[in-house]
């Protein structure tokens, strides 16, 4: 019998992307509709999705582009990118990042795919980088403490802001922002301060301080134009007056300057951008946040701080987790859900990578070329007005700024032009001697005639006075004094990544939070020079292939959203929350209807929505929900009716925070818009409409997206994110713009817009190529296709999982969403489990757990993705079946209530070293199941003691890791 030949269109498939992407195989896919009592992936969008929502335009998305085509394609836009030598600074300077930190973490997945360390016990490896990153802040800042990462600077500089609104013994409602502070802080600084009713000076606080009343003073050091200065009398000033001092420093600088402690400063931020992260035309970029210690509990962002485990070993954890959005809502210190981990890491292993030495050598190198190069331009009759400065100054051309910066760029290096009659320098670790010949003879000095840089460097005298220069010793920690051979470095790394659990080793199942695929193909055009090194300040004619990636990508995501325009320069959820929100009250402003303050947020809201609203200047109303976890139409028109002449907006998530689709969706936002108010819609979830629904079509006004869940931006350990901000045409002129880079937002009109909400004009645009690359790769086809697998993978859990957990909310037909909620708040009543326990016990399977008590207390929220296939979805399954079991030995009495595998989760392979004592054998402790013979995963620490930590802050990195905390455990 002669064999059947495939056909070509078979043959092509072969490679598809789509297969690559979507776990289940069509056999797994047919298995699990079948115990679904489904024929088709088609037939969910009849049994599970509201009619009435379903989109039924073809989208105008191509086909699928292979894998292969689709670098292709970046490769061509890559190359319309003109790099040339930056010398813009302004906060953005170019920088070598090791070889051995880009291969062994930002091209590694298992540290890019991995998720917030919320189960401490699964993340020490990141924990350990990250409490690296606050040592080596506090270190250079001088202050007491430090968090593990914000978004960028402008956005630090809003967030001291505001913390310093809580803190300031001053009546004042005004801020004084030093006015040699970078342009697009001032703007942030503007927007946030508009949003909350403050004042904003800008002013030289150098000059007649006395004068000015405020509560906050922000200052830059080095100033934006470079200038090195002593900030002690402009302290005292401020502190007289009841106010606190903001310094924005800049990183590097620190290894040579005086600290901002030194000064009296009380709190310190910066970007830790040019510790060998890529200026990626803007981000995304770890800032940093650091200030007194007596300041902690109103610090915003993460902190990772010191506790111990049920051994009385050292174990690292969140600290001070009750500051943060999802537990105080409206009343939390910032609406800040992700922060920038990955960069953060790259940044903390940069320092432990150099130390102290090798940062001196870095940052003495870049301030003597500085200084060379000043020498060189004064020598030649060039006015140079810098004075004092670390590695930026300014020269005066009289009228000839711009012509010497084209100059300039012809021989391949970008100025900054200040005015017409000044051009200013920064210098940063990539400047070579080259650089400087070029330079002189841009300002016409011959060939033969240029300085001798030998010369004038040993004629040099330094420019920074003595009692500017810093006098202590920085990174005194053994950690960055161990690892400065690649040997050791690589190894370091690998000893933290082992400690994780990240997509490498195991599906992620954490419901809201959507740990889905990062493809490796999505990820190579990051590391593209041409992507790479790019300023984001540069002429846009020199950024051609960014534009096109924008214009590109903002097509897409119009085509899928059903929304008129976006904006690409929020760089995370909640600031694409927080910037939606802005847009609707100006959009009310504008209407004359400025009086509408009112945001009515569902009681099962995410966190970020009310902290969101608080921070966007808007009063929160919650609306119930009814039994089956739905907004209650009945108590929103209520509210709606009661608030009719001050609604400004309802947030909703779609489908629901509680993982169905409500039936009710388009009616929530008749009633809105009846009585005046906005819909804003929260995007978390858009990965269960893709393909399927357009939220711009069924009601809502605007919605954020959550680029790094959706669109298979990795998570990064808690960041980075990106969150840009779809809206409907009657929105598109109030989007952000930005007071360096013209036309941001093209669809401006004469009201302006919200103002400026990121320092960069399009956000953390460096990784908006691996959403490009993800949507073009699956096409309308293979999203619509993703779409669906989610939803059969979620409910296949929750078929499985319900004749042994309660299944807390489905629709009326038995049908969930994305995701599905099964409740554990029984067992602390019938056998003395929490829902802890049953976290922890997961590990000891080789699984990160599902997300616990959110959004409801003691229950696990769990989402598989699209990307894991039924093998990797039945070993979780039968994991959390076999705790069951094992809940139920302690029920039937067979297992202690107190002593018990459960109780004592996780295992540590310290057990191994000691007496065996426990109730049940090492078998079960340690190998529950067959799964983990071969491919152990050993967590690094026992159950970690939370209360210890949070009584005992400790936020720096310990010098002996080996010393027990507190003694033995009780």
């Amino acid at each position: 019998m002669p064999v059947k030949r495939p056909r070509l269109d078979q043959l092509e498939m072969r490679g598809n992307f789509i297969q690559r992407h979507i776990g289940p195989n069509p056999q797994q896919t047919r298995e699990m509709l079948a115990e679904l009592g489904l024929q088709d992936l088609e037939d969910i969008v009849q049994r599970v999705i509201p009619a009435n929502i379903l989109n039924h335009e073809p989208l105008k998305l191509t086909g699928t582009i292979s894998e292969r085509a689709v670098i292709k394609y970046l490769r061509n836009m890559r190359e319309r990118n003109k790099v040339l030598v930056s010398m813009i600074g302004m906060g953005y300077n170019d920088t070598i990042m090791p070889a051995v930190i880009k291969r062994n973490v930002l091209e590694n997945p298992g540290w890019y795919t991995a998720y917030t360390p919320y189960q401490a016990e699964v993340g020490q490896g990141r924990l350990e980088a990250l409490l690296n990153f606050q040592q080596m802040i506090i270190d250079l800042t001088g202050m007491d403490i430090a968090n593990a990462s914000l978004l960028d600077e402008a956005t630090a500089v809003a967030e001291a802001m505001t913390m310093s609104r809580r803190l300031a013994k001053s009546l004042s409602n005004k801020v004084l922002i030093d006015q040699d502070c970078h342009p697009q802080t001032i703007a942030v600084v503007k927007t946030r301060a508009g949003s909350l009713g403050y004042e904003v000076i800008v002013a030289d606080p150098f000059d007649h301080l006395e004068q000015y009343e405020f509560f906050a003073l922000i200052l830059q050091y080095p100033g934006s134009s470079g200038a090195v200065r002593d900030l002690s009398e402009v302290t005292n000033i401020a502190h007289r007056k009841s106010a606190l001092v903001t310094v924005a420093a800049d990183l590097l600088s620190l290894v040579l300057l005086k600290p901002p402690a030194a000064f009296g400063a009380d709190i310190a931020v910066g970007s830790a951008q040019r510790f060998g992260v890529p200026m990626g035309y803007g981000g995304p970029h770890a800032a940093f946040f650091a200030t007194r210690d007596e300041f902690k509990r109103s610090m915003p962002g993460r902190l990772i701080g010191v506790s111990k485990d049920s051994h009385g070993q050292i174990a690292l954890r969140m600290a001070l987790q009750t500051r943060e959005q999802h537990i105080r809502r409206d009343k939390a210190t910032s609406n800040i859900c992700t922060s920038q981990v990955l960069l953060a890491v790259i940044a903390s292993f940069y320092a432990v990578y150099h130390g102290a030495e090798g940062l001196r050598l870095i940052a003495g190198r870049v301030h003597r070329y500085a200084q060379i190069l000043a020498a060189g331009l004064a020598s030649s009759g060039h006015q140079v007005l810098s004075r004092c400065y670390f590695d930026t100054l300014q020269v005066r051309v009289p009228n000839r700024a711009r012509r010497i910066a084209a100059q300039a760029e012809e021989a391949g290096i970008n100025l900054r032009i200040v005015d017409a009659d000044t051009l200013g320098f920064s210098l940063d670790e990539s400047t070579t001697r080259e650089h400087l010949k070029a330079l002189w003879q841009v300002f016409a000095l011959p060939i033969a005639e240029l300085p001798d840089i030998g010369a004038l460097d040993a004629t040099l005298n330094e420019c920074i006075p003595d009692a500017l220069l810093r006098d202590d010793a920085i990174l005194q920690n053994p950690v960055f004094s161990l690892y400065h051979s690649e040997t050791e470095m690589m190894r370091y790394m690998r000893k933290l990544a082992r400690r994780d659990i990240a997509l490498d080793r195991a599906m992620i199942p954490l419901g809201s939070c959507t740990m889905k695929l990062n493809a490796a193909t999505e990820m190579q055009a990051i590391s593209f020079y041409e992507f790479a090194a790019m300023h984001p300040f540069v002429p846009l004619y020199q950024a051609q292939g960014y534009q096109q990636l924008f214009a590109e990508l903002e097509d897409m995501l119009c085509d899928l959203t059903g929304f008129d325009a976006f904006s690409l320069q929020p760089n995370a959820g909640s600031q694409g929350e927080y910037t939606g929100l802005l847009v609707i009250r100006k959009y009310h402003q504008v209407n004359g209807q400025g009086q509408r303050t009112i945001c009515l947020i569902p009681a099962s809201a995410h966190g970020t929505n009310p902290a969101s609203a608080t921070l966007a200047g808007l009063t929160v109303v919650v609306v119930a929900c009814d039994d089956h976890g739905n907004v209650s139409a009945e108590d929103l028109r209520a509210k709606a009716m009661a608030y009719q002449d001050t609604l400004a907006a309802l947030m909703i998530t779609y489908p629901s925070t509680h993982g169905v689709y409500e039936q009710a969706f388009r009616e929530i936002c008749d009633i809105v818009h009846q009585y005046g108010g906005q819909v804003y819609m929260d995007g978390a979830n858009f990965n269960a409409l893709v393909g399927i629904s357009r939220p711009g079509r069924i009601g809502a006004d605007v919605a954020h997206l959550n680029l790094h869940k959706t669109f298979s931006i990795p998570h990064g350990g808690g960041g980075p994110g990106v969150g840009p901000i779809g809206v409907g045409a009657h929105l598109a002129p109030f989007l952000p713009d930005h007071p360096v880079i013209e036309g941001v937002n093209p669809a401006k009109g004469e009201h302006g817009t919200v103002g400026t909400v990121s320092a960069a004009p399009w956000g953390s645009a460096s990784i908006l190529t691996i959403s490009w690359a993800y949507i073009a790769m699956m096409g309308a086809t293979g999203l619509r296709r993703a779409t669906l697998a989610a939803i059969m993978n979620a409910n296949y859990i929750a078929r499985r999982l319900a004749p042994h957990y309660p299944i807390l909310y489905a629709d009326a037909n038995g049908w969930v969403a994305h995701e599905c909620i099964i409740d554990c708040r029984q067992f602390k009543k019938t056998a003395n489990v929490t829902v802890e326990d049953i976290a922890k016990r997961l590990i000891d399977y080789g699984f990160h757990a599902p997300t616990v008590s959110f959004p409801v207390p003691d229950t696990l929220m769990i989402e598989p993705t699209e990307s894991e296939n039924k093998t990797e979805i039945d070993r979780f399954c039968a994991a959390l079946i076999a705790i069951r079991q094992e809940i139920q030995e302690i029920e039937n009495n067979f297992a202690d209530s107190h002593n018990n595998v459960l109780h004592n989760a996780p295992h540590t392979h310290r057990l191994l070293l000691e007496e065996w004592t426990l109730p049940y054998s090492r078998q079960k402790a340690f190998f529950p199941d067959s799964h983990q013979h071969d491919d152990k995963y050993w967590p690094p620490v026992g159950r970690i003691d939370n209360v210890y930590g949070d009584r005992n802050v400790m936020c720096s990195c310990p010098t002996d890791w080996a010393e027990p905390l507190g003694g033995s455990p009780e």
